[in-house]
């Protein structure tokens, strides 16, 4: 028990330090006025531009890098997925976020797994005990399908299948594959604003935005993804 509040307490101090870094250096350096302005927004744009073309890779690298510390952190999904969009388009976008956070979540999920396993048992098992049958008929299966509907916060979503004993090989390709539908709709947004960003000199408004093809038709398929899942999640975690 002592041992395990202290890898908890680790856990909590290398996420509160790893974001006090990245708002030192942001702030350090710039002003929120000067980070939320849509000027900013644009010149950095016209910077990373330059930067893909320049040396793709590198830029590369530093996002999967950055994306598998903060899946590891317990960081949401969502910011990452809309910053690859935004950063790379949609499809070189897809393939490093998608590498980059089934990483991050595989060693999030290694590292609960070997520390953290019966801690996690007492709290979730009994709420989530209809899934243990499910996952010992086909673990893969419906590990895909769990990846796949959500319903679950995502840093719950790494770490809970270790109270079924999951493979780590399994939960690897599942977390690949069933992120892919979602995080897809998401980084086309991404690029949508990319594009929008791109083609306005001045900040276009929100009915603008909304309204623009490269916007409207990701979101209005990300919220029919939402209906979807949650038709599905009814099923999958009915007890």
């Amino acid at each position: 028990m002592e041992k395990t509040k202290k890898i908890k307490l680790f856990i909590g101090l290398f996420y509160i330090f790893l974001v006090s870094l990245i708002l030192f250096f942001l702030f350090s350096n710039f002003t929120f006025q000067e980070i939320t302005s849509y000027e900013f927004i644009k010149n950095n744009q016209n910077h990373i531009n330059e930067l893909k073309k320049s040396n793709l890779l590198l830029l590369a690298i530093f996002f999967i890098i950055f994306s598998i510390l903060w899946v590891f952190a317990a960081g949401f999904g969502s910011p990452l997925a809309l910053l690859a969009g935004f950063i790379f388009g949609k499809w070189l976008g897809l393939l490093f976020a998608v590498i980059g956070m089934t990483i991050g979540a595989s060693l999030l999920y290694s590292f609960a797994n070997f520390f953290l396993k019966e801690m996690i048992k007492d709290r979730f098992l009994n709420r989530f005990k209809s899934l243990e049958e499910k996952f010992k008929k086909s673990e893969f299966v419906y590990l895909l399908i769990y990846r796949f509907i959500g319903g679950i916060p995502f840093q719950i979503q790494n770490i809970l299948p270790c109270i079924f004993n999951v493979k780590l090989k399994n939960f690897f390709w599942s977390t690949f594959l069933g992120m892919i539908p979602s995080l897809f709709l998401v980084i086309s947004i991404g690029s949508g604003l990319e594009k929008i960003i791109n083609q306005n000199l001045e900040a276009p408004t929100i009915p603008q935005l909304i309204t623009s093809p490269s916007i409207f038709i990701p979101l209005c398929a990300f919220f029919l993804l939402i209906v979807i899942t949650i038709f599905l999640r009814k099923i999958f975690y009915k007890h």
